[in-house]
């Protein structure tokens, strides 16, 4: 089981690191002074490992309803990160923002998949 989910793994991994690292770590990363860039950056997190997953289960994902299914664990996963920010770490906060911003990026990645599937086809 992990050896065929070794890459949305990889990426959930990365994510926990990046959202529990001290805020700090990132202060010396501010090339970009966007107001609320980090919702971006969420976005970008969530649709990458929706995106792994998918193509990890594409061949077993056979209905909307179980791609729909699948996307709860991302989901569940992000809300799981935002009260571990809150609760385990001293520089971080949960957000309910950053949870919408990591579901957008779940859905986008969902209804990518829903159109692109029957192109490849």
């Amino acid at each position: 089981m992990i050896k065929k989910n070794i890459f949305s793994i990889l990426v959930a991994l990365i994510i926990m690191y990046l959202s529990m690292t001290s805020s700090h770590t990132f202060d010396k990363v501010s090339l970009i002074n966007i107001p609320n860039f980090d919702k971006f950056v969420h976005f970008g997190m969530y649709f990458g490992l929706m995106s792994v997953i998918i193509l990890e289960y594409r061949k077993t994902i056979r209905t909307i309803g179980n791609l729909l299914l699948t996307g709860l664990i991302p989901l569940f996963y992000g809300i799981l990160i935002e009260i571990m920010q809150s609760t385990l770490t001293v520089t971080r906060t949960g957000s309910i923002y950053d949870a919408l911003a990591d579901s957008a990026g779940i859905l986008v990645s969902i209804l990518m998949w829903i159109w692109i599937k029957p192109l490849i086809k």
